[in-house]
């Protein structure tokens, strides 16, 4: 950990001390970074780099590893979205303030508070002349991705949005050249085919992971790999498939002119919103290994820009709760299956302590069978099968079997490791900003969201 905190310092002392002009004074526009790469972890706030600082820890050392986050640590970022939604931001308006530079009203996508669309790094980007791409782990036209690609009043409006993917151009042109995500339900509908609409425009279109080694280079490409979002991390055939998926991006748009992607991983967010840790840190490994993967591409890249942030923080995720100084991650490194899925096979399958230590991939205590079976039966007997309501980021078309067994579930987990919630939803707090490659320099400090947009504007060359 002194190796992290001393390189920031070292950054900042440097920083304080170069002749290098700051990028609000203007920069020389032969010192642009060519390729620019915008990450978001959905909902991941500073406890969530925390908590994956612990999680990634080699137990058998004394000293706690620094991550690749710990390693790019530059500052912070502020979230608020336009003052008539307060001061706690949904993904659209925090997505918005990201793409665009501007404050905008929660479930905004791509506009202002007038509802009146607004330019997009990615779309000022293709108007440069790079090619642009969306690698993401929810559905392809979910509020992050969508807040660069799109303009519309709702985020909700997701097949409006799709369709404008296809509809909406620049100068003739598509406005991205990759994408890669979740979405079936949303471009293969009754009404219209996005799929065959975007290959018969020249798209290469791809349905599965092991498709994407065949990706044509230099020809656009679109993947989509699930109905909505993808599996959780923890349950997918590819653990880590958005590293997966951004290798085969940055190959796909390498080009004379430079490119800007976008990458995000989604579903940090759905696990603070389920208040699921064994979830959120399969996400959050899946993240970091896509951030390996980039800084090794920068490396023979030098000439690109990786900035990485949040749009918000989701759940209150509290690193130790209860009152008791301590944080115990070991079984969270064990699990083979998402806690959904534990719950969905406890609730369809006789619950017996060896099929619950199968899952689970440790060996429960007595109690804690006895407590998964109370609730089982206990809920069987009580409460009719009927759709879940409340969190809409749960399963729902689910019993209430289930979704009693999937809150038991997470409760055995957050006792057994003393981790905390105080939130269903998201939160105000600022969130990390970590930097690496061409101009990071740029981005020590306090930004807030809309900040951050205007520097990468003005490092794709906007005056």
């Amino acid at each position: 950990m002194k190796k992290s905190i001393l390189a920031v310092v070292s950054v900042l002392s440097v920083s304080s001390c170069s002749t290098h002009t700051l990028i609000d004074d203007g920069i020389p526009s032969n010192t642009l970074p060519k390729n620019v790469i915008m990450v978001i972890g959905d909902g991941m706030g500073p406890a969530y780099t925390s908590a994956y600082r612990y999680y990634h820890d080699n137990p058998i050392t004394q000293e706690v590893e620094e991550t690749v986050f710990d390693r790019h640590l530059l500052g912070l970022s502020s979230t608020y979205p336009a003052a008539e939604s307060g001061y706690v931001t949904d993904s659209a308006a925090g997505a918005t303030g990201l793409s665009s530079g501007v404050k905008s009203y929660n479930g905004a996508v791509g506009v202002d508070v007038n509802k009146k669309a607004v330019q997009t790094v990615l779309e000022f980007a293709k108007t440069q002349g790079k090619k642009t791409g969306v690698v993401v782990t929810s559905r392809i036209n979910h509020a992050t991705p969508a807040s660069y690609l799109s303009h519309n009043e709702s985020r909700q409006n997701y097949n409006e949005i799709a369709d404008s993917y296809y509809d909406e151009k620049i100068n003739g042109h598509f406005k991205m050249d990759v994408m890669f995500g979740g979405g079936w339900k949303h471009f293969l509908r009754d009404d219209r085919n996005l799929v065959e609409e975007f290959k018969h425009s020249g798209f290469q279109y791809i349905d599965k992971y092991e498709q994407l080694d065949t990706i044509i280079p230099n020809q656009p490409a679109l993947g989509l790999f699930s109905d909505g979002g993808l599996p959780w991390a923890l349950d997918d055939s590819i653990p880590h498939r958005l590293s997966v998926m951004t290798k085969a991006a940055t190959k796909n748009l390498e080009n004379k002119q430079g490119f800007f992607l976008l990458i995000e991983g989604s579903q940090i967010d759905w696990g603070g919103h389920n208040n699921d840790i064994a979830a959120a840190m399969g996400e959050m490994d899946d993240l970091a290994k896509t951030l390996e993967y980039l800084e090794a591409y920068v490396a023979k890249n030098p000439n690109t820009l990786v900035v990485v942030t949040a749009d918000h923080s989701t759940g209150g995720l509290s690193v130790a709760a209860n009152g008791i100084y301590k944080w115990k991650p070991e079984s969270l490194r064990s699990f083979q299956y998402s806690p959904h899925t534990i719950a969905n096979r406890l609730t369809n399958e006789d619950i017996t302590a060896k099929f619950a230590n199968f899952l689970f991939n440790f060996d429960l205590t007595g109690e804690e069978l006895e407590m998964l079976i109370t609730v089982k039966h206990g809920t069987q007997n009580a409460l009719p099968e009927k759709e879940a309501i409340g969190n809409p980021y749960q399963i729902k078309n689910v019993s209430n079997v289930n979704q009693a067994m999937y809150k038991a579930v997470k409760y055995l987990i957050d006792q057994k490791t003393n981790t905390g919630w105080t939130s269903s939803a998201h939160t105000a707090i600022d969130v990390p900003v970590f930097s690496f490659g061409s101009h990071s320099h740029e981005f020590i400090g306090l930004n807030d969201n809309t900040k951050i947009a205007k520097k990468i504007f003005t490092l794709l060359g906007r005056k």
